[in-house]
């Protein structure tokens, strides 16, 4: 099963924004890592902004690597959810993200790898209430989905997250101490030519 409102081969990119969109921002993460976080919860606002004005797509590239080498199955849960809400519709999908990141566990605890947690994390976010959602999650619908997802991100030549390209030019997300930049710095960074 491929969830809705995904694109690529396989449905393995999840898109925010207009689909023919003239610009495209491809961001590459782990439901699991820190600086992803960062991004997340500094520029995740911005980059729904800055699509939902037209100014670009978000294309969404997730891989599951922190699973291997933090041990456990929280990233492909976490992404199997996400898929998901993806499957509910772009916004949610969006705010669902943003609600996995503020509550992340550290690297070394697994929780999204419980079903149960990654159902309660979606309460706040309405249009997730749906049976429909919750079922999902919970038989683990979307982990076949999730696997190629992850699959394709390893094919992708991307090796670390959060890696952000803005019409495949590198962007940077995260600044030399480890902090998201400015969203103004990013905006700058994301401003057609």
């Amino acid at each position: 099963m491929i969830p809705a409102n995904t694109t690529g081969p396989g449905g393995v990119i999840v898109r925010y924004g207009d689909e023919n969109a003239a610009h495209v921002l491809s961001v590459y993460a782990d439901l699991r890592c820190p600086y992803c976080k960062r991004m997340e919860l500094d520029l995740g606002a911005v980059m729904e902004r800055a699509a939902d004005e037209g100014r670009f797509a978000v294309d969404h590239h997730f891989g599951t690597f922190l699973d291997a080498s933090a041990g456990g199955s929280g990233s492909l849960e976490a992404l199997a959810a996400l898929g998901a809400a993806a499957d509910v519709g772009s916004r949610p999908f969006m705010h669902y993200l943003r609600a996995l990141y503020a509550d992340q566990p550290s690297e070394d605890e697994d929780s999204f790898a419980d079903r149960n947690n990654l159902l309660r994390l979606a309460d706040e976010i309405e249009a997730l209430h749906s049976g429909d959602f919750q079922q999902n999650v919970l038989e683990g619908k979307y982990l076949p989905w999730a696997a190629q997802v992850s699959l394709a991100f390893e094919n992708s030549g991307v090796r670390s997250t959060p890696t952000v390209l803005f019409d495949r030019t590198p962007v940077a997300v995260i600044n030399a101490m480890g902090y998201a930049v400015t969203p103004e710095a990013f905006l700058a960074e994301v401003t057609p030519a």
